[in-house]
């Protein structure tokens, strides 16, 4: 796991020294040597070496990784270029169609988000090839739990989108008063139609940042085809 290099070293090295980062640290390096394991080794940090913790204005948090060949790269709802949209996605772009006007894009690569400052954390940051959860329980919850914890203590305003109750469990964690909590079920296609559709979270999340002085989101995914 190549190590995170900007603030969020500061934040997290107590994490580094605890016995479950130590497992986490052994169980991982075993999975890639055995295992087909995704994202690739390089891109597990991503959203940390993308938003660093100065940047953090909004936070989206998945559960873990796409599990199909070449889609996760380390920011969650995001695929790499030329990988279609998976459903989860394509409603998201659907919300922002309807909300702020965005046409749909051709590709699901959301770095143009994570280097606004939208921090887009799994809670596990590693899976198997076509397994998905199958890193569950092994630590990188505790990990990840410390990042939004470092969030929450933040003296600066951030929105936490939380979508569908995996996500809603960690707002336990969020007790700062300067923070906007919104809550949505989640887009994927089993749930979007029970409120993901229609929750606004993207214009109320830049009316809040505006509100309180900061650089609103540009939401909109270019097109890369045809560049």
């Amino acid at each position: 796991m190549p190590p995170i290099t900007n603030d969020w070293s500061k934040a997290l090295s107590q994490e580094y020294k605890k016995d479950y980062y130590r497992k986490l640290f052994d169980f991982i390096g075993n999975e890639y040597n055995t295992k087909e394991i995704f994202p690739p080794g390089d891109d597990i940090f991503n959203a940390f070496h993308l938003t660093p913790l100065s940047e953090v204005k909004v936070v989206i948090i998945g559960q873990d990784p796409y599990h199909n060949v070449g889609q996760a790269h380390g920011l969650c709802f995001s695929v790499r270029p030329g990988i279609e949209a998976p459903p989860s996605l394509v409603n998201i772009y659907k919300e922002l169609h309807d909300d702020l006007g965005c046409y749909i894009p051709d590709n699901g690569y959301l770095v143009k988000w994570a280097k606004q400052g939208v921090l887009m954390l799994n809670a596990v940051l590693t899976v198997r090839a076509h397994q998905p959860n199958s890193h569950q329980g092994m630590g990188w919850e505790e990990f990840t739990d410390a990042a939004i914890r470092a969030v929450n203590e933040k003296d600066e305003p951030v929105v936490f989108l939380l979508w569908g109750s995996y996500a809603q469990k960690k707002a336990s964690m969020l007790n700062n008063p300067k923070h906007l909590i919104l809550k949505a079920p989640h887009p994927s296609p089993l749930s979007v139609y029970r409120g993901f559709w229609g929750c606004k979270h993207f214009s109320k999340t830049n009316e809040f940042l505006v509100a309180n002085g900061l650089t609103p989101i540009d939401w909109q995914i270019e097109n890369i085809r045809g560049r």
